[in-house]
């Protein structure tokens, strides 16, 4: 029995871990403490000893059973928060400073940095996507301790409301224990909404302005606002019925509300704050003329400009506030103004007291500070507060499209149309300004929520501006006709313009999903650019936008394929925009687990291949990933700043290998990416039964009724694969602790390659396999056979020779990984990561033994609901514990 070196334990974590072993103790009785911390200690012992006989959890009654899982849970929470805080998750150099000091290591003037920006965009993009289980209740207590703990570190005794910060910490935590962790109802499109706002509204809002300043100081100048959010939620229409134009709608109302109450807010204490009276300084003439229309009389400010310009504007801003979301504001101010018509308004109205405070006194009232982020926040938020992109499936916008055709008597059969003839007829049909839906005709319900969609579009570009939509994602994207047959939906809505020079106020975006329609996209994006109108409006808006699906490639064709075909049909895409003069701009469709693209962002963005990046990349944020990235101000700083300065690096640094290395590199992974997915899809489209034995061994069943979304989980009744989203496809797995997604026919490729010391220097000297490599590592530290055959225990003895052969694959991934790493153990050379995930294991076989337990029980019928509870309970408890797992 070997026995590992030992975890450092986080001072937070012990702190954190007996006041909720007090809490337990005081709600739950002496006895029940007893048996969670008896459990504890023997799971980290047998961690500790790396032994391989697991604790027998069979003899609990449901009620203990219950009590337990919710312990661990809670444990699990407390220890996350603990790590975040002591930025166990942060990443070295993943920080604009450091990226700045190495590119001037390397040559790279800060001019270019400052050229790069001014055209760049980076844009983390929040999905709805259903792996986030906690309740948003949970997540509230969860921040409020954060807070607490951070005012406990700067040696604050009380809150500013008198309590002691140790009794309030204890307090949150024992409201976490009373806390129902189960939602009982399946989410609303509305509560997804509201959920995204809350991180939109109390983290970006103000974090994004504070990070902004701190690079202005480090770039010596204003920085542009090339970082901003965006969004999925109310205009994400694939494979969910409950998003409509009415969706659409309140998420963009909500949003509006959100940011002007912020912009309100501020310029109410710019108000308190600006006491500058005209008979001590002269006052910019701008400034005067801003107070003389404010219309604020009083004689108690008349000799103070500064308070009644800012009267003015907030007068204006109520009027805002009043016609874009249809309520008053939450403070109305005495004062009536006129609506500002548009972002741009009112940030000229800031500008002019900034400027004025700069010029009197020398610069001593130079404004950064409140003034500063306020201007910076309208710059990057608007009156839309963050870019909400549209997406629907290419399947339905063909029916659609062709009823309108038929209907509008243009063509009987569109979908018996080959492609070329397609194209041709959507050409003819966007040549001319003629809409093909008549309010007379009679169309079918999906058609009619199409256009109620685009039609809703325009509204919002009227009412907040054109920034709030600027995408229309294709998914499944697999033609140009799948293009053209969004411009033609747009153009119903007057989104698509045509004449000499057409132009498109929304992008329409290719979604590129399977293997095969990854290997499509460069003569897709070829076929697309031929068209002239295509090339007019694409080089008019100067990029075109391809995303990229990592969670749909994994699913077909292996985490090993999935990765190097992404890298390829990147790498491949360039050349094809260079030759139309349009600049490439990706977008990363990435999930929370490896199995789906998670992993380091910092290093998955320095690990693109050259020239895909320049400058200009969004990112999906999703699910678990949005709590653990952007759940408080400071964390969401440290996230978007990797984002930023891995931007600038994969942008600007100079190449790391050389032509004759890629070369030889780009070889080598063809090789191992073929290796790979011929085992990956042997096992899993090839292997008699395979089907039926991932739906028994996992709890892919009961994950359905987690109520963790308003999406449905599997896009038809259908139970084959290839049907099922990846969402629960990768769940599932990682909640058997086999996290297949993760790494299967990497061992088998790796074993049957040649040339293992080509294999080192890969893993050595190459970014996007040493980025693999590592992700996978993760994977595999946090996998677990030994409980994996736990649950293949719940198989049919017929399939059980299966789990077998997935066995066999995950030693030879460890195995050949270390080999090519050079390491004696998973994560040897990772000591921060191999201590965090070693500190949280311990916690999480309990949890995977009693659901085990309890899936029995309830697959052999039995229907006592506590059972059923401890099922949901466990799975909710073990996301919880593995972080990124869906």
């Amino acid at each position: 029995m070997d026995t590992l070196p030992p975890v450092a334990n986080n001072p937070d974590v012990r702190f954190l871990g007996a006041i909720l072993g007090e809490v337990i103790r005081g709600f739950a009785g002496e006895e029940t403490f007893q048996t969670i911390e008896a459990i504890r200690r023997a799971s980290v012992e047998r961690h500790r000893q790396a032994g391989d006989e697991h604790l027998d959890l069979s003899h609990l009654d449901l009620d203990t059973a219950l009590e337990v899982v919710r312990g661990f849970m809670l444990f699990s929470m407390l220890a996350n928060l603990a790590e975040d805080r002591q930025g166990v998750v942060a990443e070295e150099g993943a920080d604009l400073a450091a990226a700045l000091a190495k590119l001037r290591a390397d040559g790279v003037e800060s001019d270019r940095v400052r050229d790069l920006l001014a055209r760049a965009l980076v844009a983390p993009v929040l999905t709805a996507h259903p792996t986030e289980v906690r309740r948003k209740s949970m997540i509230d207590h969860r921040n409020r301790v954060a807070a607490l703990m951070t005012m406990k570190d700067a040696g604050e005794a009380e809150t500013p409301d008198g309590d002691l910060v140790d009794d309030a910490i204890r307090r949150q935590i024992a409201l976490l224990w009373q806390t129902r962790a189960l939602r009982r109802e399946r989410l609303y499109v509305t509560d997804e909404v509201e959920i995204a706002l809350s991180y939109l509204r109390d983290v970006f809002l103000p974090a994004l302005p504070a990070l902004y300043a701190r690079w202005d100081r480090a770039l010596e100048g204003r920085t542009p606002s090339f970082l901003k959010p965006g969004s999925w939620i109310g205009g994400d229409r694939d494979g969910n019925p409950f998003v409509t134009a009415d969706s659409l709608a309140t998420a963009l109302a909500r949003a509006a509300e959100a940011v002007l109450g912020h912009y309100l807010d501020a310029v109410h204490a710019l108000g308190a704050e600006l006491s500058i009276s005209s008979t001590q300084t002269s006052v910019d003439d701008a400034v005067v003329a801003l107070a003389e229309r404010s219309g604020d009389a009083a004689t108690s400010r008349q000799d103070e400009p500064y308070r009644r310009a800012l009267s003015g504007i907030y007068a204006r801003l109520a009027a805002t506030h009043l016609a874009l979301t249809g309520k008053p504001a939450p403070r109305p101010g005495a004062l009536s103004g006129e609506a500002y018509p548009h972002p741009h308004a009112l940030r000229a109205d800031l500008v002019a007291i900034s400027r004025a405070l700069t010029a009197s006194g020398g610069g001593a009232l130079a404004s950064g500070g409140a003034l500063g982020r306020l201007i910076r926040a309208v710059d990057l938020f608007g009156f839309h507060l963050a870019t909400l992109d549209l997406r629907q499936n290419s399947a339905v916008h063909e029916r659609v499209v062709a009823e309108l055709l038929a209907v509008a008597g243009v063509e009987a059969d569109y979908a018996a149309l080959d492609e070329d003839a397609r194209v041709a007829l959507l050409r003819r049909e966007l040549a001319g300004p003629r809409p093909l839906a008549s309010p007379f005709a009679g169309y079918t319900e999906e058609t009619q929520g199409e256009l109620a969609t685009v039609r809703a579009a325009a509204a919002a570009h009227s009412r907040y501006g054109p920034a709030c939509i600027t995408q229309y994602i294709v998914s499944m994207g697999k033609s140009v006709s799948d293009l053209l047959e969004v411009n033609l939906l747009l153009k119903e809505a007057g989104l698509y313009r045509p004449g000499a020079e057409p132009t498109a106020a929304i992008m329409a975006v290719p979604l590129f999903e399977t293997i095969e329609d990854l290997e499509a996209a460069p003569g897709i994006m070829a076929a697309w650019f031929a068209l002239p109108e295509v090339a007019v409006v694409a080089r008019g808006r100067g990029h075109q936008e391809v995303m990229i699906g990592y969670s749909d490639s994994n699913k077909d064709g292996g985490y090993l394929t999935s990765t190097w075909s992404l890298s390829q049909a990147s790498a491949a895409l360039r050349p094809v925009f260079d030759a139309a003069g349009v600049g490439l701009q990706l977008f990363h469709g990435r999930g929370g687990a490896v199995g789906r693209g998670g992993g380091s962002s910092f290093a998955a963005i320095r690990a693109q291949p050259p020239g895909t990046v320049e400058g200009r990349i969004r990112i999906t944020e999703q699910g678990e990933v949005i709590a653990g990235k952007y759940g408080t101000p400071a964390s969401a700083v440290a996230n978007l700043e990797a984002m930023a300065s891995a931007t600038l690096l994969a942008t600007l640094e100079p190449p790391r290998l050389s032509i004759a290395e890629n070369a030889t590199f780009a070889a080598a992974m063809d090789r191992l990416s073929a290796g790979a997915f011929r085992a990956y899809r042997a096992l899993v489209y090839e292997t008699e039964g395979f089907r039926t034995f991932f739906r028994q061994m996992t709890p892919i069943a009961e994950i359905a009724n987690l109520n963790i979304g308003s999406r449905p989980p599997s896009r038809t009744r259908s139970d084959r694969i290839e049907d099922l989203r990846a969402i629960p496809w990768v769940f599932s797995w990682a909640q058997a602790r086999v996290m297949l997604p993760g790494w299967y026919g990497v061992g088998q490729a790796l074993a049957g390659f040649e040339d293992p010391a080509l294999l080192a220097d890969m893993a050595a000297g190459w970014p996007l396999f040493a980025s693999t490599l590592a992700n996978m590592e993760m994977v595999l530290a946090k996998s677990d056979m030994a409980l994996a055959a736990q649950y293949a225990e719940l198989v049919d003895d017929e399939l059980r020779p299966i789990f077998a052969t997935i066995r066999a694959g995950w030693d030879q991934a460890h195995d050949g990984l270390l080999a090519a790493t050079g390491q004696s153990r998973l994560l040897e050379k990772s000591p921060r990561l191999d201590a965090s995930i070693r500190l949280r294991l311990p916690y999480v076989e309990p949890l995977n033994l009693l659901q085990v337990e309890l899936m029995k029980r309830h697959r052999a019928g039995e229907d006592d609901p506590r059972i059923a509870e401890g099922i949901l309970l466990s799975i909710n408890a073990i996301a919880t514990a593995l972080r990124n797992s869906g």
